[in-house]
């Protein structure tokens, strides 16, 4: 047997989700790789141990971390998990690095190679591999699933003899993966749906799920790298506000869903439109982790406001459907994992300078690698050229009359060198 593959059991509280299930379990072990499973590490999303053993794997204990060449997590490795990591060893995880940049460099202390799988690019061969899609995908119905059930009341238009029930009014902000699939799953339950996003590509596959696109007149389109939104501008921020503010006030239900990568949510829903709402209604934040679209949203607690609407901020919500959503990112991992492997020597291979290992790859031999956390490493050292200058400058005072042309070049060459310090930082901050 090749190299050995562990996947530990999750230590965050709340995450039920496992890195692999039976059937990328049993590929791998097809490949010549000795699976090892932390007892009970499937539990949460409802796979025993049994079943990891009939697709070839081991089931071992925490400890069985310090053999693994490859370690498949859903989360960051935790201080004390990278304390038993063996040097050199491949870890494929989701790694939340922005605003954890001591995290990132404890990972590059222990000597692992860490790959953030957040950080795939989006383009037509890593499909297979992204899950953000692939979590997203199901935070947006679980979305749906969690208003219904804090609405308390039926979301489809029903006819009876004692008389008509109306449909629910559903509005989703954001129409990415998560707002397309909240919108699909709302309109399977009967409800009334309206969107609204500052890309306006996304108008025709909102419109193609049945529901009816909004936007302002004022925002042509915000569409920025990758297929995620830009920032807006002031008066844009302003245009979209009371489009949303009238339109808000008529709704039941309200899911928000923007996220920009590297930054904080934007603020979406204000205090005064969440008072202009019926009583009874519901908004779900799925941006609560990054601060939340909503005001007066908080992580981890449902608020009842004074209006009585209620703004519902689970944390981890594709944990809340764990059995599903391990299974999708286990093929995920499996699928990047496998363009990484050599099949006839039956081991993993690290290009750091492939494609896709080169877009996710954090740490590498000791050192933090990704621009957006190494890149403004570089400033120190490009200050050590500015600090030689002086000496250059020296010899002017004993020859005042013949050197007064050179410290003006001095000059030039100094700041020619210091342009690039603050130009690496913004690549950082990207």
């Amino acid at each position: 047997m090749g190299q050995t593959v562990f996947v530990p059991r999750e230590l965050e509280a709340g995450e039920d989700r496992i890195a692999a299930s039976p059937d990328t379990a049993k590929r791998l072990f097809g490949l010549g790789f000795a699976v090892v499973v932390e007892k009970g590490a499937g539990a949460g999303s409802r796979i025993p141990d049994a079943e990891f053993v009939k697709a070839g794997a081991t089931i071992g204990k925490a400890g069985d971390a310090g053999k693994a060449d490859i370690v498949l997590k859903v989360r960051r490795p935790a201080a004390a998990e990278l304390k038993a990591y063996k040097k050199g060893a491949v870890v494929l995880a989701t790694m939340d690095p922005y605003g954890n940049e001591a995290a990132v460099e404890a990972m590059a202390k222990a000597g692992i190679s860490a790959l953030a799988m957040e950080f795939m690019p989006r383009i037509t061969r890593a499909q297979s591999m992204d899950v953000l899609s692939s979590q997203a995908n199901l935070a947006g119905y679980q979305a749906v699933i969690d208003a219904a059930a804090e609405y308390d009341r039926a979301l489809p238009m029903m006819m009876t003899a004692a008389g008509t029930v109306p449909a629910a009014k559903v509005f989703v902000m954001g129409a990415g993966v998560a707002g397309l699939q909240a919108i699909a799953t709302a309109r399977r339950l009967g409800a009334v749906v309206t969107a609204t996003d500052v890309r306006a590509a996304a108008g025709e596959q909102v419109a193609s799920l049945g529901a009816k696109f909004i936007m302002t007149d004022a925002l042509k389109d915000a569409s920025g790298e990758g297929g995620y939104a830009r920032e807006l501008t002031d008066s844009e921020k302003k245009a979209q506000a009371e489009l949303v503010a009238e339109h808000i006030a008529k709704q039941d239900i309200v899911i928000t869903t923007a996220l920009i990568p590297g930054r904080p949510a934007p603020r979406l829903v204000s205090g005064e439109m969440v008072k202009s709402m019926r009583p009874g209604s519901v908004i779900i934040d799925l941006a609560v982790e990054r601060g939340g679209n909503v005001e007066g949203a908080k992580a981890g607690e449902i608020v009842t406001t004074a209006n009585d609407v209620k703004i519902v901020g689970h944390l981890n919500v594709p944990g809340r459907v764990a059995a599903s959503a391990s299974l999708l990112y286990a093929k995920n991992l499996f699928a990047f994992l496998e363009t990484m492997i050599d099949k006839d020597n039956k081991t993993l291979s690290l290009d750091p300078d492939e494609e896709l290992v080169k877009a996710t790859l954090l740490t590498h031999d000791g050192v933090v690698v990704h621009p957006n956390f190494a890149g403004d490493k570089p400033a120190p050292a490009a200050k050590k050229p500015a600090a030689k200058k002086p000496a250059a400058k020296k010899p002017a005072p004993s020859k005042p009359a013949t050197r007064k042309a050179p410290p003006k070049k001095a000059s030039a060459k100094k700041s020619a060198v210091a342009q690039p310090a603050p130009a690496g930082k913004p690549k950082g901050d990207a």
